[in-house]
């Protein structure tokens, strides 16, 4: 049986390791929800605890809400904290979001030193690449669906835009294309 042939996705003649800015979406493989606990809504904090911190896990104007990360989730935030040590100043991810079965970021390339020389950098494909196969070998199955999406952030508004949809996704879970109902 023949399988479908997949779509390029990428840009033609895009170099991937250039600066910039890229709105990355990482989805499981066969919309898993494995991401959040029992794929739970948002569960109240109670009033003598601190909000939770960090850009995964953060509510827009909801502190009265959070997030509770299954093992595999933590395993995905631990992972996405590590990106920039290991490709120390050159990458950034200055916002991202675990949702049940996907994960959104903002990837930021800079591979300018402080002589105006570049960096070698690694392309956006080798750095997700990395990223999942290290989400799956320690989840111990293969987590991820083949590849990711991507898009350029090109501007500012474009940029801000991205950072307001990572920002507004759990808020908006059940209206989204890949959710899933238990």
């Amino acid at each position: 049986m023949d399988r479908p042939v997949r779509k390029d996705i990428r840009l033609d003649n895009y170099d991937y390791s250039r600066n910039g800015a890229y709105f990355i979406t990482i989805c499981t493989k066969n919309k898993m929800c494995i991401f959040w606990d029992n794929n739970d809504k948002y569960k109240p904090i109670a009033d003598n605890q601190p909000p939770i911190v960090g850009a995964a896990s953060r509510r827009p104007q909801n502190n009265d809400k959070k997030i509770h990360l299954s093992e595999y989730g933590k395993i995905v935030k631990n992972e996405l904290y590590k990106i920039p040590t290991i490709y120390s100043d050159i990458v950034f991810i200055p916002k991202f979001v675990i949702m049940p079965n996907h994960v959104h970021l903002i990837l930021v390339v800079n591979n300018d030193n402080n002589n105006g020389r570049r960096n070698a950098a690694p392309t956006v494909s080798r750095i997700m690449n990395q990223f999942k196969g290290c989400v799956s070998r320690q989840s111990g199955f293969s987590v991820w669906q083949k590849s990711f999406y991507d898009r350029v952030l090109r501007n500012e508004w474009e940029y801000r835009n991205a950072w307001q949809y990572i920002e507004n996704n759990p808020i908006n879970w059940e209206n989204d294309e890949l959710f899933c109902k238990e």
